[in-house]
């Protein structure tokens, strides 16, 4: 089951079961020795070495993930602008990156995986565009109503190429997720809203109380929690979350290490263990994976300590 027209939904999986998440894109990208240090990120690639992305794709599928996130997180109209790629190709490279997931999705059913499997288009947050860590603080000085009508065009355009879901994520702002909660209706695609955070804050500092409870009675939102956070941060957030909203949970937090945007680089040492997802699960999480710096090695643990209870 690799295509949109997957049975079961992605929404019915998560009633049913607990769905593997992949892990990141671009240590996956590194490793493989491709250079990612421009602003444009894993989503250069997208232009000049697609194969490299469903390779990236194909080796988390293969270690155990359920769901792919395309490579489109830092992929907007404004951000290939700056690298003179033009409106029409912008949007041919965006479609590309849900192609390239659903033909890994393929290739791992060649390769004998017999599971359902989707695809998730990443829509990052404005402050991915910038390049300068503002997605790790929010607040960029922007309404709601600016922001949705940032987020708006790539999201019409991702919705177009076919994905299962939507994923609304690393967002560090209630207001922004409040924008892409706007941006997201009537596309006909259903979204998760994945926060990033500090302790049971918004990295912007709003509550996540306020913050889960934007997404409670939107009907296109099938799952909401945090991702590209510190693994501690994982299980209260996922308390709140499912308190708040009473939606399944999505959580993928990075390794531990922290990242340092002035050098472009992780510094510390990693904290994820793939035996706290059981209390992640506990804790009503239904979608686990991983983000930064977490790679096929812990997905596959992950997907093992899933299946031990």
């Amino acid at each position: 089951m690799t295509s949109s027209n997957a049975s079961p939904s992605l929404a019915d999986a998560l009633a049913a079961w607990t769905v593997v998440l992949d892990g990141g894109m671009s240590n996956q990208l590194e490793s493989a020795g491709h250079d990612l240090s421009d602003e444009l990120w894993s989503a250069r690639l997208l232009a000049e070495r697609p194969d490299a992305v469903a390779e990236a794709h194909l080796a988390y599928f293969l270690a155990g993930a359920d769901v792919a996130i395309t490579a489109s997180y830092q992929a907007t109209f404004e951000g290939f602008a700056r690298r003179g790629i033009g409106h029409d190709e912008a949007a041919r490279l965006l479609a590309r990156s849900v192609d390239l997931a659903r033909t890994a999705a393929r290739r791992a059913g060649d390769a004998g995986v017999a599971r359902p499997l989707w695809v998730a288009a990443s829509a990052g947050p404005y402050g991915a565009m910038l390049a300068d860590g503002a997605e790790y603080r929010g607040r960029y000085g922007l309404s709601v109503d600016e922001l949705e009508r940032f987020h708006r065009p790539r999201m019409e355009v991702l919705a177009g190429a076919g994905p299962d879901v939507f994923a609304l994520e690393t967002v560090p702002d209630a207001d922004e997720g409040a924008a892409l909660l706007r941006a997201v209706r009537g596309l006909g695609v259903p979204a998760w809203l994945s926060y990033t955070v500090d302790g049971t804050h918004t990295r912007a500092g709003q509550p996540l109380e306020e913050a889960f409870a934007l997404a409670a009675e939107v009907d296109e939102v099938i799952a909401v929690g945090v991702n590209c956070c510190a693994p501690q941060d994982v299980e209260p957030a996922t308390e709140i979350a499912a308190r708040v909203t009473g939606k399944p949970v999505v959580v993928y937090p990075n390794s531990g290490e922290a990242w340092d945007a002035e050098a472009r680089a992780w510094t510390g040492r990693s904290r994820f263990a793939a035996e706290q997802v059981k209390a992640w699960r506990d804790a009503g999480a239904r979608l686990i994976g991983g983000c930064c710096r977490v790679g096929p090695e812990a997905i596959t643990s992950i997907r093992q300590a899933l299946a031990s209870t």
